[in-house]
């Protein structure tokens, strides 16, 4: 009998070569579902988006009008060219203006003027009405702001030179001055100031103290003619506040002053003299 002859088994050397297609058909495949994905629109996205949870059992989650129309770079511009139309339609004038009237030959808007307060209003006032002959001579200057009121007293007719005891004719007239700031309860800023000639006594040892002593005699007079000590603030400001020059007598007289301050707002800062307008 003859002996069946056995073959060998060949080994097969490109079995490498099916794994290798499968991967390159997967790629294939993952590149052209990126593709797609990337040039369809966000309509048709959500169609297959909501498709998918129908699929699986789960209601659309899609809470806008799916737009699957045309989405041509064609319609894109008809759309904005429309847009751009409706911004640029003329708007309609209000009454009162003509349509064809150009627009630089409108009247000019001018600013609302701000209110002054009535009060600080009626209170200035009185204070020139009481002191007129004092504010006629220029003694007594009253200055007038949107929310404050300053009167501005000269030093000369309330002290003697270098002291800050008031006078007999000067007690008469912050007694006037009183008698009309007690009647309103506005906070009051007292203000000593002198020129800038130096003093140095051993009861003022520059103008800072004679400054501020004469504010203090005068915070003290307006008390006794009954303003509420609790209303006032003083300050001194010795000669570094001027309102004129230093180099002439009148220039010194002038600074040497004592102001009361009338706030309609205690938050309100009183500008500079030179300052206002």
């Amino acid at each position: 009998m003859a002996r069946k002859v056995k073959h060998e088994d060949h080994v097969n050397h490109e079995a490498w070569a099916i794994p290798y297609g499968d991967l390159i058909t997967l790629l294939l495949a993952f590149f052209v579902v990126m593709y797609a994905v990337s040039s369809i629109n966000e309509g048709k996205m959500r169609v297959l988006s909501d498709a998918m949870v129908v699929a699986f059992g789960g209601p659309p989650r899609a809470l806008q009008p799916i737009d699957i129309g045309d989405h041509s770079p064609r319609r894109a511009m008809r759309e904005q060219s429309v847009d751009l139309m409706s911004i640029t339609r003329p708007i309609p004038h209000p009454a009162g203006i003509q349509a064809d009237l150009p627009m630089s030959r409108l009247p000019p808007q001018r600013p609302t003027e701000p209110q002054v307060d009535p009060q600080l209003a009626e209170l200035g006032a009185e204070i020139e009405r009481k002191l007129a002959e004092l504010v006629a001579e220029g003694s007594v200057r009253v200055h007038r702001g949107k929310d404050w009121l300053e009167i501005e007293i000269k030093a000369d007719i309330l002290f003697p030179s270098g002291s800050s005891d008031l006078t007999w004719p000067a007690r008469s007239i912050i007694a006037e001055i009183s008698g009309v700031l007690a009647e309103f309860a506005y906070p009051l800023r007292i203000e000593g100031h002198t020129d800038n000639l130096p003093i140095a006594t051993t009861r003022f040892p520059s103008n800072w103290e004679l400054s501020a002593a004469r504010a203090g005699s005068v915070v003290h007079m307006l008390r006794g003619g009954g303003v509420a000590p609790e209303r006032m603030t003083l300050a001194g400001f010795g000669p570094y506040r001027p309102v004129d020059g230093n180099d002439t007598a009148e220039g010194r007289n002038r600074n040497r002053r004592v102001t009361i301050i009338v706030l309609g707002d205690d938050s309100v800062l009183v500008p500079r003299v030179g300052e206002r307008s």
